[in-house]
């Protein structure tokens, strides 16, 4: 075999990209040739045992070669393999004397350590958080399952990037007919390119326009790792931190980790107040403002005086009122995600504080309203993971309560449960356990027992294995 012509050859597929290296090794009965990326390959590694070892050969015999670099992870590949080898990270070796050839696997790029997630943080707990290193997540992961029980299914996806996909499950717990489900999807996901999880979302909804979240996410193993064990399935991307879990449903992110590792009565009362937070953060302005505009009278009458007075110097409608602080409040929302955290920090307070204060000092809003918008944000982010559905569904209700008053806002409200109790999500229905009411279920959603009492996993996931503990029940 020709070696320079095949490395011409493999460097014009990969359009002669600058970090493709190539070593050539003559020695008296032919020559050992390697092809491989700079920018993907551990080079030290390779110098020490792929290098360095077929240098001292007296031969290029491809068995004494193939002993040679044995002791590292070498897999026999064909001709048409080797330019997807070389791109994940492999060297491929090749004698002048054989049609055979070696890819051995000394991928290596920097990579985070796992840490405690800033969107999860925890006071008690596993601190670990996934990374954007695929082998590092599914290390992580089967920590916490040392048995034969979990199964790992590798896909690709994306025609230009060919990101690898990985399903995981519990065999005998998980449901095979979603696992299907779940790889017909992604095998036909028609996109260009897969840079982070949160590409894959639209492809597992079952509604993908729906403003409803549909599939679940996490970046701590603990968190997944439970919902596994409930029977869910973990569809984990390579290059992300986030993890995504299916089916989902809603009161899934009125839980929290921190729930699971401290008192259970504490854990209700937390989840009694994330929910009223929940109703707060949708229904507040909406609430706020059809009562200032239609149904006054029903008001207290001293918090009546208090809104007039405070109302009848400023110059815009109520309706115009609230919606100015409203986008103001989600600016600066805005303006902090971006800008630096030491900067981020001092434009929160000066837009809350200075900015706020003297806009109902100058006349232009008033305090109860920029106290009903106010509560209403801080609500919002006691569900940080539904942030974005309530900030719409904010903006739906005041439109609602501004226009219609309270017949409005309840004529939304129950649209939007009832069209909520018709999802479905994998054969889960959205609002379960509460609709349909399913009694064993509830002991871990809006109320938390014991964990040494619940004997059952959910059932609204359609469970293989029904009893997770306390088998003498079955």
């Amino acid at each position: 075999m020709n070696v320079e012509s095949l490395f011409e050859n493999v460097l014009k597929t990969l359009n002669e990209s600058l970090d493709v290296a190539s070593r050539l090794i003559e020695k008296k009965d032919g020559k050992i040739g390697m092809i491989f990326l700079k920018s993907m390959t551990d080079n030290l590694l390779f110098s020490k045992a792929v290098f360095e070892p077929l240098s001292k050969l007296d031969s290029i015999e491809f068995e004494k070669v193939k002993q040679c670099i044995e002791p590292n992870d070498v897999e026999l590949v064909g001709k048409d393999e080797i330019v997807e080898k070389i791109i994940n990270g492999a060297v491929i070796v090749v004698t002048s004397k054989s049609e055979q050839f070696l890819a051995v696997d000394l991928l290596k790029f920097a990579t985070r350590v796992p840490s405690e997630p800033p969107t999860s943080p925890v006071l008690m707990g596993p601190r670990e958080g996934f990374v954007e290193d695929l082998k590092t997540n599914l290390t992580l992961l089967r920590r916490r399952f040392r048995s034969q029980s979990l199964v790992l299914e590798q896909a690709s996806v994306g025609k230009i990037t060919k990101t690898q996909v990985v399903i995981a499950y519990l065999d005998g717990v998980a449901d095979k007919n979603v696992v299907k489900k779940i790889r017909k999807k992604l095998e036909k996901a028609d996109i260009d390119g897969v840079v982070d999880s949160y590409y894959l979302v639209s492809f597992l909804s079952d509604r993908p326009r729906s403003i409803l979240k549909q599939v679940g996410c996490s970046e701590k193993p603990d968190i997944v790792a439970a919902k596994m064990l409930e029977g869910r399935v973990a569809v984990i991307v390579d290059n992300s931190p986030i993890v995504l879990t299916v089916p989902f449903v809603f009161f899934e992110d009125i839980q929290n980790s921190n729930d699971y590792y401290t008192n259970y009565a504490f854990s209700t009362f937390m989840r009694v107040i994330r929910v009223f937070a929940f109703v707060m953060a949708v229904l507040g302005p909406g609430v706020y403002i059809a009562l200032q505009l239609f149904h006054y009278n029903i008001l207290p009458i001293k918090y009546l005086i208090t809104i007039a007075d405070s109302t009848q110097q400023i110059p815009f409608t109520p309706f115009i009122e609230i919606l100015f602080i409203s986008l103001l409040f989600q600016i600066l929302y805005e303006v902090s995600l971006r800008l630096p955290s030491y900067l981020g920090m001092a434009t929160s307070i000066v837009g809350a504080l200075i900015l706020g204060d003297t806009g109902v000092k100058a006349g232009l809003i008033s305090p109860p309203s920029v106290i009903v918008v106010a509560i209403a944000k801080i609500a919002l982010y006691t569900i940080p993971e539904q942030s974005a559905q309530i900030t719409i569904a904010q903006f739906v209700f005041l439109m609602l309560g501004s226009s219609l008053g309270l017949l409005g806002v309840v004529g939304g409200a129950i649209y939007m449960i009832t069209y909520a109790n018709s999802l479905e999500n994998f054969g889960a229905p959205y609002l379960a356990p509460f609709s349909p009411f399913v009694l064993s279920d509830n002991k871990d959603a809006l109320l938390k027992v014991p964990l040494a009492n619940m004997n059952k996993r959910p059932l609204s996931l359609n469970n293989k294995n029904v009893y997770r503990c306390n088998d003498d029940e079955k």
